[in-house]
Protein backbone atom coordinates (compact mmCIF):
# COMPACT_ATOMS: atom_id res chain seq x y z
CA UNK A 1 0.00 0.00 0.00
CA UNK A 2 2.79 2.45 0.90
CA UNK A 3 4.54 1.83 -2.43
CA UNK A 4 1.27 2.39 -4.29
CA UNK A 5 0.65 5.70 -2.52
CA UNK A 6 4.23 6.80 -3.19
CA UNK A 7 3.71 6.10 -6.88
CA UNK A 8 0.38 7.91 -7.00
CA UNK A 9 1.51 11.01 -5.14
CA UNK A 10 5.05 11.40 -6.48
CA UNK A 11 5.82 9.48 -9.64
CA UNK A 12 2.50 9.79 -11.47
CA UNK A 13 2.63 13.63 -11.61
CA UNK A 14 6.30 13.50 -12.70
CA UNK A 15 5.54 11.00 -15.45
CA UNK A 16 2.63 13.11 -16.69
CA UNK A 17 4.76 16.26 -16.70
CA UNK A 18 7.62 14.51 -18.49
CA UNK A 19 5.27 13.25 -21.16
CA UNK A 20 4.65 16.81 -22.29
CA UNK A 21 8.19 16.99 -23.71
CA UNK A 22 9.93 20.18 -24.62
CA UNK A 23 7.15 21.49 -26.87
CA UNK A 24 5.05 24.46 -25.89
CA UNK A 25 1.85 23.58 -24.07
CA UNK A 26 -0.81 26.10 -23.20
CA UNK A 27 -2.23 25.22 -19.80
CA UNK A 28 -5.72 26.50 -19.09
CA UNK A 29 -7.54 26.66 -15.80
CA UNK A 30 -10.11 23.93 -15.36
CA UNK A 31 -13.44 24.95 -13.91
CA UNK A 32 -16.73 23.55 -12.79
CA UNK A 33 -18.76 22.51 -9.77
CA UNK A 34 -20.38 19.22 -8.86
CA UNK A 35 -21.93 17.13 -6.13
CA UNK A 36 -23.07 13.57 -5.76
CA UNK A 37 -22.87 10.12 -4.23
CA UNK A 38 -19.44 9.19 -2.82
CA UNK A 39 -18.95 5.68 -1.37
CA UNK A 40 -15.61 5.12 0.36
CA UNK A 41 -14.10 1.69 0.97
CA UNK A 42 -11.88 1.50 4.09
CA UNK A 43 -9.50 -1.28 5.12
CA UNK A 44 -9.43 -1.04 8.95
CA UNK A 45 -7.05 -2.81 11.29
CA UNK A 46 -9.29 -5.13 13.32
CA UNK A 47 -6.44 -6.95 15.10
CA UNK A 48 -6.92 -5.58 18.62
CA UNK A 49 -10.67 -6.15 18.54
CA UNK A 50 -10.25 -9.58 16.99
CA UNK A 51 -8.03 -10.58 19.91
CA UNK A 52 -11.17 -10.37 22.11
CA UNK A 53 -13.94 -11.67 19.86
CA UNK A 54 -13.24 -15.45 19.99
CA UNK A 55 -13.39 -15.37 23.80
CA UNK A 56 -16.74 -13.61 23.49
CA UNK A 57 -18.02 -16.41 21.24
CA UNK A 58 -17.81 -14.53 17.93
CA UNK A 59 -15.91 -14.93 14.69
CA UNK A 60 -13.28 -12.35 13.85
CA UNK A 61 -14.01 -9.27 11.76
CA UNK A 62 -12.38 -9.26 8.35
CA UNK A 63 -12.48 -7.54 4.99
CA UNK A 64 -13.18 -4.00 3.93
CA UNK A 65 -15.73 -1.61 5.40
CA UNK A 66 -17.93 0.17 2.86
CA UNK A 67 -19.23 3.60 3.85
CA UNK A 68 -21.81 5.70 2.03
CA UNK A 69 -22.32 9.42 1.82
CA UNK A 70 -22.19 12.46 -0.38
CA UNK A 71 -19.86 15.25 -1.32
CA UNK A 72 -19.10 17.98 -3.76
CA UNK A 73 -16.60 20.58 -4.89
CA UNK A 74 -16.17 23.78 -6.87
CA UNK A 75 -13.16 25.36 -8.56
CA UNK A 76 -12.27 28.55 -6.72
CA UNK A 77 -11.45 30.55 -9.90
CA UNK A 78 -9.19 32.66 -7.65
CA UNK A 79 -6.35 30.14 -7.88
CA UNK A 80 -6.23 28.30 -11.20
CA UNK A 81 -7.05 24.58 -10.98
CA UNK A 82 -7.69 24.68 -7.24
CA UNK A 83 -10.98 23.32 -5.99
CA UNK A 84 -12.50 23.11 -2.54
CA UNK A 85 -15.43 21.14 -1.20
CA UNK A 86 -16.52 18.65 1.39
CA UNK A 87 -17.87 15.18 1.99
CA UNK A 88 -19.47 13.01 4.64
CA UNK A 89 -19.54 9.23 5.02
CA UNK A 90 -20.64 6.45 7.33
CA UNK A 91 -20.98 2.69 7.48
CA UNK A 92 -20.78 -0.36 9.72
CA UNK A 93 -20.34 -4.13 9.81
CA UNK A 94 -21.33 -6.72 12.39
CA UNK A 95 -20.52 -10.20 13.66
CA UNK A 96 -23.39 -12.15 15.25
CA UNK A 97 -23.69 -15.55 16.92
CA UNK A 98 -26.01 -17.46 19.26
CA UNK A 99 -24.29 -19.48 21.97
CA UNK A 100 -26.15 -21.56 24.58
CA UNK A 101 -29.31 -19.51 24.14
CA UNK A 102 -27.46 -16.18 24.40
CA UNK A 103 -27.37 -13.88 21.38
CA UNK A 104 -24.04 -12.12 20.97
CA UNK A 105 -23.26 -9.27 18.61
CA UNK A 106 -20.54 -6.69 17.96
CA UNK A 107 -21.11 -3.74 15.63
CA UNK A 108 -18.12 -1.86 14.21
CA UNK A 109 -19.17 1.57 12.89
CA UNK A 110 -17.07 4.24 11.22
CA UNK A 111 -17.99 7.67 9.91
CA UNK A 112 -16.94 11.26 9.52
CA UNK A 113 -16.89 14.41 7.49
CA UNK A 114 -14.18 16.54 5.97
CA UNK A 115 -13.32 19.73 4.15
CA UNK A 116 -11.51 18.89 0.89
CA UNK A 117 -8.92 20.81 -1.07
CA UNK A 118 -7.45 19.56 -4.35
CA UNK A 119 -5.15 20.77 -7.08
CA UNK A 120 -5.97 19.50 -10.56
CA UNK A 121 -3.04 19.09 -12.94
CA UNK A 122 -3.68 21.42 -15.89
CA UNK A 123 -1.41 19.52 -18.30
CA UNK A 124 -3.65 16.42 -18.21
CA UNK A 125 -6.56 16.88 -20.60
CA UNK A 126 -10.05 15.37 -20.92
CA UNK A 127 -9.96 13.97 -17.39
CA UNK A 128 -9.14 15.59 -14.04
CA UNK A 129 -6.27 14.16 -12.01
CA UNK A 130 -6.08 15.87 -8.61
CA UNK A 131 -3.94 15.61 -5.50
CA UNK A 132 -5.06 17.12 -2.24
CA UNK A 133 -6.22 16.46 1.28
CA UNK A 134 -9.25 15.81 3.44
CA UNK A 135 -9.28 17.71 6.74
CA UNK A 136 -12.05 17.02 9.23
CA UNK A 137 -13.15 14.65 11.93
CA UNK A 138 -14.74 11.32 12.53
CA UNK A 139 -15.59 8.60 14.99
CA UNK A 140 -15.05 4.89 15.42
CA UNK A 141 -17.80 3.21 17.47
CA UNK A 142 -18.03 -0.31 18.82
CA UNK A 143 -21.28 -1.69 20.24
CA UNK A 144 -21.20 -4.94 22.22
CA UNK A 145 -24.38 -6.92 22.99
CA UNK A 146 -25.08 -10.13 24.89
CA UNK A 147 -28.67 -11.09 25.74
CA UNK A 148 -31.19 -13.90 25.72
CA UNK A 149 -33.65 -11.99 23.56
CA UNK A 150 -36.27 -11.78 26.32
CA UNK A 151 -36.94 -8.23 27.49
CA UNK A 152 -39.56 -6.96 29.92
CA UNK A 153 -40.08 -3.43 31.24
CA UNK A 154 -40.22 -4.50 34.89
CA UNK A 155 -37.27 -6.86 34.66
CA UNK A 156 -35.24 -4.13 33.03
CA UNK A 157 -35.65 -1.85 36.02
CA UNK A 158 -35.17 -4.69 38.46
CA UNK A 159 -31.80 -5.41 36.91
CA UNK A 160 -30.80 -1.77 37.14
CA UNK A 161 -32.09 -1.17 40.69
CA UNK A 162 -30.59 -4.39 42.07
CA UNK A 163 -27.34 -3.93 40.16
CA UNK A 164 -27.44 -7.58 39.14
CA UNK A 165 -24.03 -8.42 37.76
CA UNK A 166 -25.24 -11.84 36.65
CA UNK A 167 -27.84 -10.39 34.29
CA UNK A 168 -27.99 -12.09 30.90
CA UNK A 169 -28.59 -8.74 29.20
CA UNK A 170 -25.42 -6.70 28.69
CA UNK A 171 -24.63 -3.86 26.29
CA UNK A 172 -21.62 -1.57 25.97
CA UNK A 173 -21.06 1.41 23.70
CA UNK A 174 -17.47 2.45 22.95
CA UNK A 175 -16.65 5.57 20.95
CA UNK A 176 -13.43 7.08 19.67
CA UNK A 177 -13.84 10.63 18.31
CA UNK A 178 -10.93 12.22 16.48
CA UNK A 179 -9.70 14.90 14.11
CA UNK A 180 -8.56 13.48 10.80
CA UNK A 181 -6.18 14.25 7.96
CA UNK A 182 -5.91 12.32 4.72
CA UNK A 183 -3.72 12.90 1.66
CA UNK A 184 -5.68 11.97 -1.47
CA UNK A 185 -5.39 11.46 -5.18
CA UNK A 186 -8.50 11.32 -7.38
CA UNK A 187 -9.32 10.87 -11.04
CA UNK A 188 -12.59 12.28 -12.41
CA UNK A 189 -13.72 10.98 -15.80
CA UNK A 190 -16.51 12.98 -17.45
CA UNK A 191 -19.29 11.04 -19.13
CA UNK A 192 -20.57 14.31 -20.57
CA UNK A 193 -20.62 17.97 -19.53
CA UNK A 194 -22.94 17.24 -16.64
CA UNK A 195 -21.87 13.86 -15.23
CA UNK A 196 -18.56 12.38 -14.14
CA UNK A 197 -17.27 9.23 -12.45
CA UNK A 198 -14.60 9.31 -9.73
CA UNK A 199 -12.00 6.84 -8.56
CA UNK A 200 -9.29 7.67 -6.07
CA UNK A 201 -7.47 6.71 -2.91
CA UNK A 202 -5.92 8.08 0.25
CA UNK A 203 -4.83 7.29 3.77
CA UNK A 204 -6.83 8.51 6.77
CA UNK A 205 -4.85 9.48 9.87
CA UNK A 206 -6.62 10.20 13.15
CA UNK A 207 -5.26 12.90 15.47
CA UNK A 208 -5.95 13.49 19.16
CA UNK A 209 -8.35 10.63 19.75
CA UNK A 210 -9.89 9.67 23.10
CA UNK A 211 -11.97 6.59 23.80
CA UNK A 212 -15.22 7.00 25.77
CA UNK A 213 -17.64 4.35 27.08
CA UNK A 214 -21.38 4.36 27.81
CA UNK A 215 -22.34 7.78 29.25
CA UNK A 216 -19.25 9.56 27.92
CA UNK A 217 -16.82 8.20 30.52
CA UNK A 218 -13.12 7.93 29.59
CA UNK A 219 -12.04 4.40 28.71
CA UNK A 220 -8.42 3.80 29.69
CA UNK A 221 -5.78 1.40 28.36
CA UNK A 222 -7.32 0.95 24.92
CA UNK A 223 -4.65 -0.58 22.61
CA UNK A 224 -3.13 2.04 20.32
CA UNK A 225 -3.73 -0.20 17.30
CA UNK A 226 -7.50 0.21 17.68
CA UNK A 227 -7.98 3.47 15.79
CA UNK A 228 -9.40 4.98 12.64
CA UNK A 229 -6.18 4.97 10.61
CA UNK A 230 -6.88 3.31 7.28
CA UNK A 231 -6.09 3.21 3.59
CA UNK A 232 -9.25 3.88 1.56
CA UNK A 233 -10.56 3.87 -1.97
CA UNK A 234 -12.93 6.65 -2.97
CA UNK A 235 -15.55 6.29 -5.69
CA UNK A 236 -18.30 8.59 -6.81
CA UNK A 237 -20.89 9.71 -9.30
CA UNK A 238 -21.02 13.50 -9.66
CA UNK A 239 -23.57 15.73 -11.32
CA UNK A 240 -22.73 19.33 -12.17
CA UNK A 241 -20.83 21.19 -14.86
CA UNK A 242 -17.39 20.07 -15.99
CA UNK A 243 -14.78 21.72 -18.22
CA UNK A 244 -11.70 19.46 -18.25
Amino acid sequence: MKKLLLFLFVFLPLIALNAQGAGSVKWIAKFGAAGGFTPLVFFPNYDELNNQLPGFGLNKLSGSLITYGGGGYAYTMLVDNLRIGGLGFGGSKSVINSLNGIDKQVDYSFGGGAFTIEYTFPFIKKIAVSVGAMIGGGSLEIDIYSNDGNFDWNNLWNDINNNQTDSKNVSKHLKNSFFSLAPTINVDVPINRFMALRIGSGYLINIGSTWKIDNDRVLNNVPSGLNGNSFFIQTGIFLGFFAF
